[in-house]
């Protein structure tokens, strides 16, 4: 089984696009997760710049801003046509709202699994807060009810959701890692979906929850005889990372954080 990385182009959208590809290719990535403009002549840009670096793409949905459902359902629609057209390796999608119903979140996802048909590019799901799979046991439930609905992993969110490193919603977590499609190797704790910096060993206990949680997904990977699961590494800046109140300086690297989870994570897989 192959596992590639990829880096988030949140947190560096002031870099040019060329010297943003050339800095993850050298940093040891696959390629990129990102979301795409609907202008062609900045599509174009982005799609240069990944050919030129020989960089893989991504795509990202998180536009999930409109109250009204039907409005959110168009836009939804349109979003992910607008990915599909540059044909990216695979969309991760923060679909739903946690306030819209059980029947409307599942009529996104229906939505989003008819484009999978008709585009051959698949479409994965982000447990992340504030969308439809927001919580473990909200999630559970979708995934029993929709056998062929594929995830992308960022537990992270759960953890704060729950307050809590999940401990008391192992069947939850085990249903969801058979049902991942992608991660987010971002490291969350009871407060937050972000850990300060996973190197310090403050965060060890919430570093080892996330990665028994990964074990889980690349062994599961390999029982089954997959042949490639794709992992990007989002640990963001702010608001998720911490900034000093007095010099409104991040107090870590997000760069050195995430190019240090792609390390640990080589390491660990046998990459």
């Amino acid at each position: 089984m192959k596992i590639q990385f990829y880096y988030p182009r949140w947190g560096s959208e002031d870099i040019d696009w060329n010297d943003f590809c050339r800095n993850v290719k050298q940093a040891g990535y696959d390629g990129i997760e990102a979301p795409v403009p609907e202008d062609p002549k900045e599509q174009a840009i982005i799609l240069e710049a990944l050919k030129n670096n020989g960089l893989q793409l991504i795509g990202q949905y998180y536009q999930s801003f409109e109250k009204d459902f039907e409005v959110h359902k168009s836009n939804y629609i349109k979003q992910l046509y607008i990915l599909a057209s540059v044909k990216p390796l695979k969309i991760n999608a923060q679909t739903g709202k946690d306030y819209f119903s059980f029947e409307q979140n599942a009529e996104l996802f229906a939505v989003a699994g008819a484009i999978t048909k008709e585009t051959g590019i698949t479409i994965c799901h982000e447990t992340h807060r504030n969308k439809a799979l927001f919580a473990a046991h909200i999630a559970q439930v979708f995934l029993k009810s929709l056998p062929d609905l594929k995830i992308t992993a960022d537990f992270s969110h759960w953890c704060n959701v729950a307050e809590s490193l999940l401990e008391d919603q192992e069947e939850a977590l085990a249903l969801a890692c058979e049902k991942v499609e992608h991660v987010h190797s971002r490291v969350g704790h009871q407060q937050s979906a972000q850990v300060i910096d996973p190197r310090l060993p403050k965060f060890r206990n919430e570093l080892e929850a996330h990665l028994k949680w990964w074990d889980k997904i690349v062994k599961g990977y390999r029982d089954r005889e997959k042949e490639e699961l794709t992992i990007t590494t989002e640990f963001g800046p702010a608001p998720y990372m911490i900034h000093s109140p007095l010099t409104d300086k991040p107090i870590a690297s997000q760069w050195d954080i995430n190019v240090y989870m792609m390390h640990l994570l080589k390491e660990r897989y046998g990459k």
